[in-house]
């Protein structure tokens, strides 16, 4: 068996293409241009090139992109205050302070500073418990965008066995909550799970988060499987012969495109959709704000 690819860059160009129409839209029947507040404290050089691009697909979608650079040595008030302004700023509807942070500052206050509704990134504890409990709130970009191709792949996804591998805030344990939303039977494991192999040949749906390289194997994949690859790894590359590295997913994937119904590769998988929705959630706060219809099939 060769498995389908799942190409993410074409799904998120079909779903940046309806942002860009549903943004056309608010703004000649409603007068609104939805806008993203990308903050980006520091110099890190993988973080730069992560909020041009965010800022770039902003404005292609018609959105307004307003960026915020700080100097590393920010102090968390510095930072706050301007959190804040964003906060009560009406012509800002998704506010995104880029991660990681230099070590003074603390995400998890960042993420608690910023207004619930504007949490584009959904991480704040609010709407992480309105997930929880099957209420509307602002969906974690990377989970939602797995989703979306799952959707996409499979259509209903109502009774399938679907695990889950790692458990962290921005991945995992939002994953398994859509999930479960979805009426699959969910697992999530991780580096604890006994017979990790065992668990994993048993799921109909495998959604690898782990920032392991190749740690899911072919032979742990049940054939015809979905697998969903999160990981993004960089590792040696000795076989080109020019010191450089490639990367890779936490999916083996030679191996589990052999057994598995359909794959994401890396890149262009996963990675594509995160922004992609990172847009769809900044247009979801905005028609939520003025008490708008949400666009069908950019939320949950």
């Amino acid at each position: 068996m060769t498995a389908e690819i799942i190409d993410g860059k074409s799904i998120a160009g079909e779903v940046r293409g309806q942002v860009a129409r549903e943004v056309a839209r608010l703004k000649a029947e409603h007068g609104l241009t939805p806008g993203l507040a990308v903050v980006l404290v520091g110099e890190d050089p993988a973080s730069q090139v992560y909020v041009r691009s965010k800022g770039q697909q902003t404005v292609e979608v018609g959105m307004n992109s307003f960026e915020h650079k700080l100097d590393a040595g920010v102090s968390s008030e510095e930072l706050y205050a301007l959190i804040d302004r964003l906060n009560a700023d009406p012509a800002v509807h998704g506010i995104l302070v880029q991660f990681p942070v230099p070590d003074h500052l603390s995400e998890t206050e960042i993420v608690s500073r910023i207004d619930p509704a504007k949490d584009v990134d959904g991480l704040h504890v609010e709407n992480a418990g309105l997930l929880a409990t099957g209420q509307k709130a602002m969906v974690s970009c990377t989970p939602l965008g797995c989703l979306m191709m799952l959707r996409r792949q499979l259509g209903s996804l109502s009774g399938l066995n679907a695990v889950v591998i790692g458990r962290s805030n921005l991945v995992g344990k939002p994953m398994a909550q859509l999930l479960l939303g979805e009426s699959c039977t969910v697992t999530i494991a991780h580096s604890r799970t006994r017979d990790l192999p065992g668990v994993v040949r048993r799921a109909d749906i495998v959604i690898a988060a782990v920032g392991r390289p190749q740690m899911v194997p072919g032979d742990w994949i049940k054939p015809g499987a979905t697998v969903i690859d999160v990981g993004i790894n960089r590792i040696a590359a000795p076989e080109r012969g020019d010191g450089k590295t490639r990367l890779v997913g936490d999916v083996d994937f030679e191996s589990a495109a052999r057994v598995a119904g359909a794959i994401t590769p890396v890149p262009g998988g996963v990675g594509p959709m995160t922004i992609a929705c990172l847009l769809a959630n900044t247009l979801t706060a905005c028609c939520r704000a003025n008490g708008l219809d949400e666009p069908e099939g950019l939320t949950v």
